[in-house]
């Protein structure tokens, strides 16, 4: 817990130093980043990467169940398609407000 608590108080010392650099006002005007389609496209990631684990885990627990208790197939097959599909939606879900943003 100690290690965490540096870590943040560390990175947020980090961040708290980059903040002058940006105010300061430049004499000539640099081309702009687009950093909503940076930041769009490393939010996409982070929510496949993770639906990808989350689907993983349910496929894993569904397999264990279905193993251990045949006879409940059904009804672990219907919780797994139904819980696939959740977690497939909130992808979509931010595909869209990604869309949303960017365009």
């Amino acid at each position: 817990m100690r290690k965490l608590s540096i870590g943040m108080f560390s990175l947020l010392a980090i961040m708290m130093m980059t903040m002058p650099a940006y105010a300061q006002g430049g004499a000539a005007a640099a081309p702009t980043t687009n950093w909503v389609a940076i930041a769009s496209g490393f939010g996409m990631a982070i929510a496949a990467g993770l639906a990808a684990l989350g689907q993983g885990k349910v496929g894993a627990a569904a397999c264990e169940g279905m193993a251990r208790n045949p006879g409940a197939r059904p009804g672990i097959q219907l919780a797994l398609i139904l819980g696939l599909a959740f977690i497939e939606s909130l992808v979509l879900f931010t595909l869209v407000i990604i869309f949303a943003k960017v365009v």
